[in-house]
């Protein structure tokens, strides 16, 4: 497969039928394609899982009905494993938990609490869906404080067993009222996690005032040792793809004259995330596009892609 990062769209026609039902998607979502480019299999080992990187990369948004509207920016995030954490803060290539141009605060993520045990928390979430026994290692995707500022719409929890291959990932969702829900997604028999893989979730957080709080996400990854490509798509009630988001991006290695040259590419990059939320809604606002009123949020923060058998 060329590493283009390019797409094959299926027909209308086609997505209907693998869309007729919520149900038989989850049973025949492993074999999903709708979208490829080169890469090794996920299973390849990835600078992702042990190391500390930078992802330089670009974000994308297209949305198809009921008008069209699409953009795209750069922008990097830190991949951390969480178990080296303490090795950051003694190694000084991150800021952990203080003020500085870029730093990580663990307060932002999982119970966001100051003194919150991320591991913990990621163990905390797999165990519910009895996933933890699978997984030996966690990295955590998502983007710094850029003095002392973030806003995260999404930050990714890649789950690894002990021969480096993905077995899950914790979507963490954040909307800009304040509220947090996680999606815990994994393959239905729990198996290895490959780059055609699609896991798929109902939909059970408000995220933007311009999509209703129903329908489902489709979720893929693919890693190779260098880089990485994340999709999500919205499809509504009636099965039809609405929304496609990507973030794909090269990785390297974390160090000080890494994060400086990523900084000054793309300065106080939080901020733009958040400029570019609300300007977007101003567009889509403009064009007509029907607004929905910020639902009471569901009592159940964590929700998964596979069976519930709590």
């Amino acid at each position: 497969m060329p590493l283009d990062f390019s797409y094959k769209t299926m027909t209308e026609e086609t997505i209907a039928n693998k869309t007729r039902s919520f149900e038989s998607l989850q049973a025949s979502t492993s074999n999903k394609t709708i979208l490829e480019y080169e890469t090794a299999t996920v299973s390849n080992p990835c600078l992702i899982n042990n190391t500390p990187c930078l992802i330089n990369g670009k974000v994308m948004h297209k949305r198809f009905t009921p008008k069209e509207n699409f953009f795209t920016y750069p922008i990097y995030y830190c991949s951390l494993p969480l178990a080296k954490l303490n090795e950051l803060k003694i190694s000084n290539s991150l800021k952990i938990d203080r003020f500085s141009l870029t730093s990580f605060y663990k307060k932002d993520h999982g119970e966001k609490s100051e003194n919150g045990d991320l591991n913990a928390w990621a163990y905390e979430q797999l165990r519910k869906f009895h996933l933890q026994n699978k997984v030996k290692s966690v990295s955590l995707i998502s983007m710094p404080r850029i003095l002392g500022f973030v806003f995260n719409p999404v930050s990714f929890w890649l789950c690894f067993d002990e021969k480096e291959k993905l077995r899950a990932i914790i979507y963490e969702v954040n909307n800009t009222f304040g509220e947090t829900h996680s999606y815990v997604c994994a393959k239905q028999d729990q198996s290895v996690i490959e780059e055609n893989d699609w896991m798929i979730a109902s939909k059970e957080f408000h995220v933007s005032p311009f999509l209703p709080r129903n329908g489902h996400y489709q979720f893929r990854i693919k890693l190779s040792p260098q880089k990485i490509g994340l999709w999500i798509d919205y499809y509504n009630k009636e099965g039809k793809r609405t929304l496609t988001t990507s973030l794909k991006g090269k990785l390297e290695e974390l160090t000080k004259s890494a994060q400086r040259k990523a900084f000054w590419q793309t300065p106080l990059v939080t901020l733009q995330a958040i400029s570019l939320i609300h300007w977007q809604a101003l567009k889509l606002k403009i064009k007509g596009i029907k607004f929905f009123k910020l639902p009471k949020q569901k009592s159940r923060n964590v929700t998964s892609s596979i069976t519930d058998n709590e």
